[in-house]
Formats: structure tokens, sequence, C-alpha cells
């Protein structure tokens, strides 16, 4: 399978960069999946499970956060808030975090409040999603 060049950033930092066969990421238009030579385009990412896969590797799956995505020139360029490997999520603070944040839904304080509670609790079920997903596969 013919390769292209990815650059997958988060926020605070560079999640990977390097060749890839294949990368499937969650858009406003549905999962896209991207292969060497995909038409140039833009779209939003939203929040769910990024996968991709490096020459000879396994597919590697990553929760990601509200972001863009571009393909030009058979190369693609992913902005992400965040992305994280199952490995490194923190399946209890993820739990916290969504306890939390619907009990901020429940409370129903200013809109602005409830909706980065909703954008919370999207994240976190969207990490335990990620997590639960591969740990399922392990076993």
């Amino acid at each position: 399978m013919e390769a292209f060049q990815v650059h997958i950033l988060a926020a605070d930092k560079t999640f990977y960069e390097g060749p890839c066969e294949s990368l499937t990421i969650p858009t406003s238009d549905g999962e896209q999946c991207i292969l060497a030579h995909h038409s140039s385009m833009i779209a939003a990412v939203l929040p769910g499970t990024m996968r991709y896969r490096a020459p000879g590797q396994p597919v590697q799956p990553a929760a990601v956060s509200p972001g863009m995505v571009k393909v030009e020139n058979n190369e693609v360029l992913v902005l992400v808030d965040s992305a994280e490997r199952p490995e490194d999520i923190d399946a209890a603070r993820a739990r916290r975090e969504a306890d939390e944040a619907m009990e901020a839904i429940l409370q129903r304080k200013s809109r602005q409040e409830y909706q980065v509670a909703q954008a919370t609790l999207a994240r976190a079920l969207n990490r335990l999603r990620v997590k639960s997903t591969v740990t399922h596969l392990e076993h």
C-alpha cells in the first residue's frame, strides 16, 4: 500500500508525524478514510476515534477532540485540541470528568457553563470508549 505524509498535531504536542498508509478520522460529514493521493479537502474533526496505520505497523487508534483536517498534495494535516493513545488515557480520571460534567449539566447553570459541561462530557465519554475498545481487543 502506498504511503502519504501525515502531521497530527494536538494543542500541546506533536502526536504523530511521518508516513501513513491510511487515516480514518471522525468529521462533520461522517468518518473519512484517507489513502494516498486523496483529493484535496478541508473538514471539521469531531470528537471520536481516529485510526491511522504507519507502514508495516498495525492500525493505531486514538481519541481525538474537535479540530480540523486538511488534505492537499498527498499530505495530511490534522489539528486537534487533544489526541490520546488508549494506553495514555486514565480511565478513572475520565470517569470522574464525566461524573462532574453530568452534575454540572443537571445543575443547569448558565448557557455557557452548560455548553462547556456538555463538551467535557463528550470528551470524557469518547476517551472511555476508545480505552474500553482497545482493552477488549487485547483480551
